[in-house]
């Protein structure tokens, strides 16, 4: 069983910055995907930002330009800097990781993010 662990979420004005963290149980090479997802109050849950084994990224558009995934290998950790922030980019945000070899998913519990005018 693979747990994810998010943190770095918090109360932030609009224009402000954060960085989300997840942190996971297992060895982060071996996931093909990690990603960041986020829901809204009464909204589905959308695609954030995702990573691949071999670092190639994908962006929401209503992220770019504003937000970086990264990982760290070393560890285990997968990251979320989120700059010039917006009213709407407050969400719960989730944590998600994909195995290519048995096409199985995980999530975190999420962390929540709010933006402030």
């Amino acid at each position: 069983q693979v747990q994810l662990v998010e943190s770095g979420g918090g109360l932030v004005q609009a224009g402000g910055s954060l960085r989300l963290s997840c942190v996971a149980s297992v060895r982060i090479f071996s996931i093909n995907v990690m990603g960041w997802y986020r829901q809204a109050p009464g909204k589905e849950r959308e695609l954030v930002a995702t990573i691949t084994s071999s670092d190639s990224t994908n962006y929401a558009d209503s992220v770019k330009g504003r937000f970086t995934i990264s990982r760290d290998n070393a560890k285990n950790t997968v990251y979320l800097q989120m700059n010039s922030l917006k009213l709407e980019d407050t969400s719960l945000y989730y944590c998600n990781a994909y195995f290519n070899f048995n096409k199985r998913t995980y999530w975190g519990k999420g962390t929540l993010v709010t933006v402030s005018s």
